[in-house]
């Protein structure tokens, strides 16, 4: 691990600032990827600004029409919360999934969004729920936000704030865990969005987070769930692409099974 220095941010302006006048220093509030990746070498940064225990990063509260989640609100925080369990079911639940109690103890929604890992559990849930990303900044729309490959519409230096979740009359999620991991080899969202139709999204399998609309489709006709088709599927040592295929549509076929 490279020397570096380790500061507390007083205020979000204060880490903001701080981002702002120096290019090579970092946010750090779970730090689930980004110590691992220091600790290899494989990223090398000035200063860490624990932003971990800001207020303007707290709390999650059900609003008329949405569900706010804080960026430092921890796996485990949100798996726990009745709030979620109420308005999103289905957010809950992959909550829980994510990782394992050390992972979950530690790790918050807003570092997992930023980071956006092909195999990520919480894109799923914020591209189904058609959610809206916000920062110190701006608000970006779930559609916008994610780039590809951990690769996102933040600018440098941005900051997550929080994340509003429109409220689906039912969701629900599956996954089939990488067994050393506890990532998404494949796991599949769905949520009934009411005038907003049904939405059905797939981490894991491909280089980012996608919306299925064949499922969709096949959801509101009442048909059998389709073989995913997508050019971006991955293939690896884990698992070639047609079985990655093979396990969505499993996946698919549970999360439906549980909001029947």
């Amino acid at each position: 691990m490279h020397a570096f220095e380790y500061r507390r941010a007083a205020s979000l302006n204060d880490a903001v600032g701080t981002l702002a006048t120096d290019g090579d220093a970092r946010p750090l509030a779970g730090g689930m990827t980004l110590i691992p990746s220091l600790k290899h070498r494989l990223n090398q940064v000035s200063q860490l600004i624990d932003i971990g225990g800001l207020a303007d990063l707290q709390g999650i509260s059900v609003q008329a029409d949405h569900l706010w989640i804080g960026a430092a609100m921890r796996h485990q925080q949100v798996a726990d919360s009745a709030e979620v369990a109420r308005a999103a079911p289905g957010l809950a639940q992959l909550a829980g999934l994510i990782g394992d109690p050390q992972v979950r103890a530690r790790g918050t929604i807003g570092g997992s969004v930023a980071n956006n890992d092909p195999a990520a559990d919480y894109p799923a849930a914020v591209l189904a729920l058609d959610a809206v990303v916000v920062t110190e900044r701006r608000e970006l729309a779930a559609a916008d936000f994610f780039q590809g490959f951990f690769m996102t519409a933040l600018e440098p230096g941005e900051l997550i704030t929080g994340i509003r979740f429109k409220l689906p009359r039912r969701s629900a999620y599956a996954k089939f865990k990488h067994p050393a991991s506890g990532y998404a080899m494949a796991g599949v969202f769905a949520a009934d969005l009411g005038a907003a139709g049904l939405r059905v999204t797939v981490t894991g399998a491909g280089g980012g987070v996608f919306r299925w609309t064949a499922a969709e489709q096949a959801w509101a006709g009442g048909s059998s769930v389709p073989t995913l088709e997508h050019p971006d599927l991955l293939e690896d040592i884990h698992a070639p692409a047609r079985y990655r295929a093979h396990l969505a549509k499993v996946m698919c076929e549970q999360a439906l099974r549980q909001l029947a």
